[in-house]
């Protein structure tokens, strides 16, 4: 009787740690998938849940989910990009021609020898000043639709590099990419955007410059100003600045650059160890 009684307690506690240990397990899940939920809502498509603590085929799912977080944010990325280079075709296009005819009009009043020293001189000054703003204001923006098709060379990145960072020689570099390494790309295109990345950091008062070559991406970091969060998500929305001076231009003009070359730029949810930002570039 003893012993039957000791084998029914035991398997007794043996249920409740079974019942236990998987009411543990799906709490962990459900945390898992609310993280995953919240990050969908706010658009962060860089989440990459752990997948410890999971047997082998919930580990395999949630590897597979990581992966299509990946994939997401890829093609929110062209989308995004096709979209604003829409809006931007059809934005500077109407502008141009309501601003053209001011600015040419207020040009021949102001060179009329009767509006010279009349009262009426310095309102019509105004008007030209502005619209010559505007067109010039416009004109930058056209650089987003009006952009040549790559002319792709093999590009050895190495040395690429080296010379953008003879640009800028007060900043310290940490270049690590294989000398032998050679990028298909348009040297001049290229170039724009490493230069557009190096000017925002410097912009960002950094002072150092991290460029690694990774198996899947190449990383470009920074340790200048963090990028808050709120600001992290319009960073490469076209016009999009927090610079009193900037155009908004720089980060979506690079991306579509590298995107045209099938590659793609994002900044990185956790930057490399010792910096601030960092930005990756992968094939898309």
């Amino acid at each position: 009787m003893n012993t039957l009684y000791m084998i029914i307690l035991g398997i007794i506690v043996l249920i409740m740690c079974v019942l236990a240990l998987s009411y543990r397990h799906q709490r962990l899940l459900k945390e898992r998938a609310e993280i995953m939920r919240d990050a969908i809502r706010h658009r962060d498509f860089s989440f990459r849940l752990p997948t410890r603590c999971l047997f082998f085929g919930e580990r395999a799912l949630q590897e597979a989910l990581n992966d299509m977080g990946q994939e997401i944010q890829k093609l929110v990325a062209h989308s995004e990009v096709e979209s604003w280079q829409r809006l931007t075709r059809v934005l500077t296009h109407e502008i141009m021609n309501a601003t053209a005819p001011i600015q040419s009009i207020s040009q021949a009043y102001l060179s009329n020898p009767d509006i010279a020293d009349s009262p009426y001189e310095e309102g019509i000054r105004a008007i030209n000043d502005t619209s010559t703003g505007l067109l010039a204001f416009v004109e930058n923006y056209r650089k987003l639709t009006q952009m040549h098709e790559p002319v792709v060379t093999e590009v050895k990145l190495l040395s690429f590099v080296q010379r953008i960072a003879s640009l800028y020689p007060t900043l310290r570099w940490n270049i690590n990419i294989p000398a032998d390494f050679v990028m298909q790309a348009d040297e001049s295109l290229l170039r724009q955007v490493f230069i557009n990345l190096v000017k925002n950091a410097v912009e960002a008062e950094a002072g150092a410059i991290e460029i690694v070559m990774q198996p899947l991406s190449l990383t470009i970091s920074n340790d200048g100003h963090a990028i808050p969060l709120a600001v992290a998500q319009e960073i490469f929305v076209p016009f999009f600045t927090t610079k009193p001076s900037g155009s908004g231009i720089g980060l979506s003009l690079s991306r579509q650059i590298l995107i045209m070359h099938g590659l793609t730029l994002t900044l990185a949810e956790q930057p490399r160890p010792g910096y601030n930002v960092t930005f990756r570039i992968e094939k898309s």
